[in-house]
């Protein structure tokens, strides 16, 4: 008996490195940086080129809110891929199709009764985060199913769903939770994205470059990188309800490191009862936490 147990022990020991993994201190730092949150923050991360993952409360559903428009801009592209359109064809938008949500669309053209081209209108979706624009993409490529269809047949990605428009989310409070995603599976869109794997090298360069260019959210992933650093993202965001509750604060994209290295990362937070500050310098910290770590490696 003794024997047989000495030679389990010895056995632990040598399979102890195999099963047990040193905890990440960068995700204990995440661990830290998530508190004054307030609520559930979801946060994955992979280095596009090491492919070098980390993931905290990765597997959680939490609510997108615009993260949204970044999926959708997608299944509208891949129409384009397909050769059905190209991004000079025009949508007839009237006064009806534009609701009083945020929209700098609407805000340019009050009155509709114009012609706008896909380019545009996914411009103002993305760079803006234009509702109005959102929707009529929305509409354009036949509602949340087709969405949905794209991201599971053409980016081979779940753990995404859509099921609402932005007028629908605006109309009812409880609406937005049914828009969720999981932080690993948007990591897992973005990497199908950046890598090409889902879009032709024309769409892509498109999606990146209004990406770059989004104005929303400087406060969150861009706050606390050194000036210039290239990210490529899209955010998210709720309202406050009268029991200071937040359903979504987000920022999800490409970081671009000063070595040329790229890092995918997505940050969620969802039910917070901080304040707006308090919940973007908890991305900006994280984001800044994530980068810091990128460049301590050795490629």
């Amino acid at each position: 008996m003794n024997k047989f147990i000495r030679s389990v022990a010895a056995l632990a020991i040598f399979l102890a490195p195999f099963c047990v993994k040193a905890q990440d201190p960068l995700r204990d730092k995440i661990v830290e940086l998530a508190k004054p949150a307030k609520g559930i923050v979801g946060v994955s991360v992979l280095g596009l080129e090491d492919r070098d993952t980390l993931n905290y409360n990765g597997n959680s559903r939490l609510v997108m809110q615009s993260v949204m428009k970044f999926p959708i801009a997608m299944a509208v592209l891949h129409l384009v891929d397909s050769g059905l359109f190209t991004l000079d064809k025009t949508i007839h938008i009237k006064k009806k199709d534009l609701p009083k949500t945020y929209s700098p669309l609407r805000d340019k053209y009050p009155d509709g009764d114009v012609d706008v081209s896909l380019r545009d209108l996914l411009s103002y979706m993305v760079s803006q985060s234009d509702n109005d624009a959102c929707d009529i993409l929305l509409k354009f490529l036949g509602g949340p199913d087709q969405v949905e269809y794209y991201l599971q047949n053409g980016a081979k990605v779940r753990g995404i769903n859509i099921e609402a428009s932005e007028e629908d989310m605006a109309k009812k409070w409880e609406v937005q939770y049914t828009n969720w995603c999981k932080p690993r599976d948007m990591v897992k869109l973005i990497d199908v994205f950046y890598t090409g794997k889902a879009l032709l090298p024309a769409s892509k360069d498109f999606l990146y470059t209004i990406m770059t260019e989004t104005t929303t959210g400087p406060k969150r992933i861009k706050g606390l990188l050194p000036a210039g650093t290239v990210v490529a993202h899209k955010t998210g965001s709720s309202g406050t309800n009268d029991t200071g509750l937040s359903p979504a604060t987000n920022d999800v994209g490409v970081i671009t490191l000063p070595n040329g290295k790229h890092v995918a990362i997505a940050i969620f937070i969802t039910n917070s009862t901080a304040d707006e500050a308090t919940r973007e310098s908890v991305i900006a910290n994280i984001a800044k936490a994530v980068y810091d770590r990128q460049l301590e490696k050795k490629y």
